[in-house]
């Protein structure tokens, strides 16, 4: 019995060993089957294949040809202002105003126009807004130190050196130079661009007015601190100490009640504030407007997308300084390397008021209010330059106004054609930005809407 029994037990612990035995036979087999080379060779023309089946299909290419004329297609309706500025200062260098006609063309224009590009800017802005910025006084002395002190000073630097020739320029163009550089900021151009490199607009129209309002009295005081050296090229100059700026001033100041508070008037007809916290919307209040045609004034301004008008009514500013330019011959009265130097400086101006501003501002502001004082600081206004020239030099024969003029008219024409290809610029620098706060946006939305449904 017993025997048998271990009988039993070895023929089972042999089978078992045997299986074992041939079980790790087989996998030893099937381990070297699956290394051969053949076996590896099979797997990677499978892996392939399947990689080939799932791989993303590659986009053929565009011709070259496609992508040019997409590249000049994007190049014009993205810069088509300033191919419209070329083209009306070729037209004005060939045909002009008649004489006798450009007091009233330069009356409708500087009035209409500007009111245009204010009343649509007031319609956009809301007032809180604008009335916020009013209120940064540090930043108002910051901007309108650089736009009156920083940029006349360096003028009167470069002239200074020219005048070591008094061969080399004319004397008015020198006077012409220091001119340009006292002249208040622009306000029109400004706000368009300012706009359209998604800078702070508010900001820009703040400072742009404030500038205006300061010019009238700060200009003449500059021109006459930085002509009373003695120099050789002021002996140009008639007596300005008397001149009277009651008119300049008239001027100035209707303007700007047409430029800002009409507009403001205009705005506040539809203008509203969402408090997120109590999701109550409350109107503002407007003056004498308040309560007319609220419906017809959003649909003009905002569903009609009016906004586009005051880049037409800038070229029309523009035009006009240019026509009013070549129709008095002030061009051709000065010699051609005359010409090319005012050119080159208006460059060099522009680049280094710039770059100064913009390095200035990155120390303690934000990338939207840096790109509206790089436009504020640098820019100058003929608007009110050259009425102001005619009064402060009203005893000057019209060929030297003329040439006093000519430096500010070159720089209006390359400070609006650089002002326009750096809004490509700023808009990639600030476009993280803006994406990073369309997405805090979202995701507060996302948790209002999640708390309100819990």
């Amino acid at each position: 019995m017993t025997s048998s029994v271990a009988s039993s037990l070895r023929e089972r612990d042999a089978t078992s060993i045997t299986a074992i035995i041939g079980s790790d036979s087989g996998q030893r087999q099937a381990t070297a089957v699956a290394g051969s080379p053949c076996h590896k060779a099979a797997d990677r023309s499978d892996d392939a294949h399947a990689e080939a089946h799932h791989a993303p299909i590659p986009v053929q290419q565009q011709p070259l040809w496609r992508r040019l004329l997409s590249s000049i297609s994007f190049f014009i309706f993205d810069q088509w202002f300033l191919i419209a500025l070329g083209c009306l200062i070729l037209l004005a260098s060939q045909v002009q105003v008649p004489v006798a006609q450009q007091s009233r063309k330069e009356l409708v224009v500087s009035y209409l126009c500007v009111a245009i590009i204010f009343l649509i800017t007031g319609g956009t802005l809301p007032t809180r807004v604008l009335l916020q910025n009013y209120t940064r006084w540090k930043l108002h002395l910051f901007v309108q130190t650089q736009s009156f002190l920083l940029t006349s000073a360096i003028a009167f630097a470069v002239v200074s050196l020219c005048a070591m020739n008094p061969g080399f320029m004319d004397e008015a163009l020198l006077v012409g130079i220091i001119f340009t550089g006292c002249v208040p900021t622009t306000i029109s151009s400004n706000v368009v661009m300012t706009a359209q490199a998604h800078g702070d607009q508010a900001l820009t129209v703040v400072e742009s007015t404030l500038g205006n309002a300061l010019g009238p009295f700060l200009t003449p005081l500059l021109v006459l601190m930085y002509t009373s050296t003695g120099a050789w090229y002021t002996k140009v100059l008639p007596d300005t100490g008397a001149s009277d700026l009651s008119e300049l001033y008239r001027r100035v100041f209707m303007q700007l009640g047409l430029s800002l508070f009409l507009p403001l008037v205009f705005q506040s007809l539809y203008t509203t504030v969402d408090d997120i916290n109590t999701n109550r919307r409350t109107q503002i209040v407007g003056q004498i407007l308040q309560n007319v045609l609220p419906g017809l004034t959003k649909l003009v301004l905002v569903k009609w997308q009016l906004k586009r008008l005051s880049s037409l009514a800038l070229l029309l500013i523009i035009w006009q300084t240019y026509d009013e330019a070549f129709a008095t011959g002030a061009f051709s009265s000065v010699k051609s390397d005359n010409i090319l130097f005012v050119i080159f400086i208006s460059i060099a101006f522009y680049a280094i008021w710039t770059v100064t501003c913009v390095a200035l501002s990155l120390l303690w502001l934000g990338k939207k209010d840096t790109i509206a004082v790089a436009y504020c600081v640098p820019a100058k206004t003929p608007a009110m330059g050259v009425p102001l020239a005619n009064v402060m030099f009203a005893g000057l024969s019209a060929i030297n106004v003329s040439k006093i003029q000519i430096p500010m008219v070159i720089f209006q024409g390359f400070q609006i054609a650089a002002g326009s290809l750096l809004t490509i610029a700023f808009r990639r620098w600030i476009r993280p930005e803006e994406e990073r706060a369309v997405e805090e946006v979202s995701s507060h939305d996302e948790s209002t809407t999640e708390g309100r449904e819990s």
